[in-house]
């Protein structure tokens, strides 16, 4: 799915105050801490709750190997100022030929209520849809996640209805809000940022 230029880890995603990289082995400790967060993971329907050491690193493992393969695309986002601190994940997942590719992330709590998620969001998907020949992003949230929901809204995903997602983290299935993006519904206001790319 994703071409050359983004399976080195190299590879870095600059916006206006963020850098979306590779994520690595140093970034356990800031993802046991933030990912740990109970209103985090709990947000989430894969990041199990107490987050150990060894998910962190299982996590990474799994995102790099993903990367490298480029059958989907997993970054860390750091703050321009901090690039070596990760604060959150932003991954786009791939599937069969021509089915939509399953958008995840989550953010850091310190960081909450900053539109840094709709700046990294934005980003992303543009980069996505420029890198690759995907048509359909499609993401999954949960209905109490209001600020979530929020982010997919501004970039002009809209709702396709509720269902019942696989969620290992919390037990089981939960019900969640599906919602979907096609190629050239990205608003305006996002799409005129372009994303600039570093693969030095």
């Amino acid at each position: 799915m994703f071409p050359e230029i983004a399976r080195d880890d190299i590879f870095r995603l600059e916006t206006e105050r963020l850098w979306l990289r590779w994520p690595r082995t140093a970034d356990v400790e800031a993802f046991c801490l933030l990912a740990g967060d109970p209103e985090v993971a709990t947000s989430t329907a894969r990041i199990p709750h107490p987050y150990e050491p060894s998910d962190a690193e299982a996590f990474i493992r799994a995102a790099r190997a993903e990367n490298g393969s480029g059958s989907g695309l997993c970054l860390a986002l750091t703050l321009k100022r901090q690039p070596n601190e990760a604060i959150g994940v932003i991954g786009l997942h791939g599937s069969a030929p021509r089915a939509p590719a399953m958008l995840g992330f989550w953010l850091g709590r310190p960081y909450w209520g900053q539109g840094l998620m709709s700046e990294a969001v934005g980003a992303f998907v543009d980069l996505a849809f420029g890198l690759t020949s995907i048509e359909r992003i499609v993401s999954s949230v949960l209905p109490s996640n209001a600020a979530s929901l929020r982010v997919h809204e501004a970039m002009g995903f809209i709702h396709t209805g509720r269902g019942l997602f696989p969620a290992p983290a919390r037990g089981g299935e939960v019900e969640v809000e599906m919602l979907e993006l096609r190629r050239g519904a990205i608003p305006t206001t996002f799409a005129s940022r372009r994303p600039r790319l570093k693969s030095t």
